[in-house]
C-alpha cells in the first residue's frame, strides 16, 4: 500500500504500520514488524479482551461487584467506575460520569487475577496471547499501560477482533458498542467530547472531533492509541484494521500526522475495494 509510506516523513526515530482485513489478509506493512515498542495505552484492549475471555470462561460476570461501590466490571472497562484518572481515589458515582481511569485497570487485573488464581500479566498471555501466536508481546506491570508488542503480533490480535475465534462474536460486538451512551468525558490528548463514547475496553470513534483517526473514518471506528506513540484502530465499514507503533511519545507530531494517515489508507482501502 502506498498510503503506508507516509510514515517516512513522521518525525520520529522509528515507526512501524501494518493492514490487515478482516479475513487475516495483511494488505500492507512498513518498518520494522517485529521490533518491541512500548504500548502505553494500547494495552488496554488487549487486556479487555482477556477479561472478556475470562467471563466466557465463567471466571467472573460483567455486571458483579469490582471497584468502588456500585461499580461493576462493565463499569471498570468502560471508564464509568467513578475512579481517577491516576488514583484510587472515588470522583463520581458509577455510571455517571467517562473518566478515563488508568487506575480502573488496575482494579480490574487485580480482580481477575482472584477470580482466577492467576496473575493478571499470565491470564493474560493464556487466554489472548499464546493462542494468537503473540510470541514477542508481554505485559511487564500494569494492565492500562505496560504491554510492549510488535506489529506482527498486533496484527494477529487485529485480526482476531474482526473474525473473533478466542471469543464468540457477539461479546466483541458488545465491546465495540457503547456502553452507559451519552456521557461526557475528556478524551487524553484531545480534550472534552460530547459525548465521549466508550464500548468494553475500546474507545468509539462516533462523532468526535477532533480526533486521532481521520475525517473519513467511519463512526463505527473503535480501538485506542498510546502515549508512546501508537495506535490500533478497526473500521467495521471497509473491513479492515490499522497498527501504528513509534517510539516517540505522543504530541503534536501526532495530532498532525495520524489523521492525514489514516484517510490516506482508508482512502486505497476504499478504491482497491470497488
Amino acid at each position: 500500500m502506498q498510503s503506508l509510506a507516509m510514515i517516512d516523513d513522521w518525525p520520529v526515530p522509528t515507526a512501524a504500520v501494518a493492514v490487515v482485513r478482516a479475513d487475516g489478509t495483511v494488505t500492507g506493512t512498513r518498518g520494522p514488524l517485529d521490533r518491541r515498542f512500548p504500548l502505553a495505552s494500547v494495552t488496554k484492549p488487549l487486556a479487555a479482551y482477556a477479561v472478556l475471555v475470562a467471563i466466557e470462561e465463567g471466571a467472573l460476570e460483567l455486571d458483579e461487584p469490582a471497584g468502588p461501590e456500585g461499580s461493576t466490571v462493565r463499569h471498570l472497562l468502560a471508564h464509568t467506575s467513578g475512579l481517577a484518572f491516576d488514583e484510587h481515589k472515588v470522583s463520581a458515582e458509577p455510571g455517571t460520569r467517562r473518566i478515563y481511569s488508568n487506575a480502573g485497570f488496575d482494579v480490574l487485573a487485580d480482580h481477575v487475577a482472584k477470580a482466577t488464581d492467576i496473575p493478571f500479566a499470565e491470564y493474560l498471555h493464556q487466554a489472548v496471547l499464546e493462542p494468537l501466536g503473540m510470541t514477542g508481546t508481554s505485559l511487564e506491570g500494569s494492565a492500562a499501560k505496560d504491554g510492549v508488542s510488535t506489529v506482527n503480533d498486533l496484527v494477529r490480535f487485529a485480526a482476531e477482533v474482526q473474525s473473533p475465534q478466542l471469543l464468540d462474536a457477539r461479546t466483541v460486538l458488545a465491546a465495540m458498542t457503547v456502553v452507559h451512551p451519552g456521557l461526557d468525558g475528556l478524551l487524553p490528548g484531545y480534550g472534552r467530547q460530547r459525548p465521549n463514547d466508550w464500548g468494553l475496553g475500546f474507545e468509539i470513534r462516533d462523532g468526535k472531533s477532533p480526533h486521532w483517526t481521520g475525517a473519513t473514518s467511519s463512526p463505527h471506528t473503535f480501538g485506542h492509541f498510546g502515549q508512546s506513540g501508537t495506535f490500533l484502530w478497526i473500521d467495521p465499514e471497509v473491513g479492515a484494521a490499522c497498527v501504528a507503533l513509534t517510539d516517540r511519545a505522543f504530541g503534536a507530531w501526532a495530532v498532525e500526522a495520524w489523521p492525514p494517515f489514516t484517510d490516506a489508507v482508508l482512502a486505497e482501502l476504499r478504491s482497491t475495494a470497488a
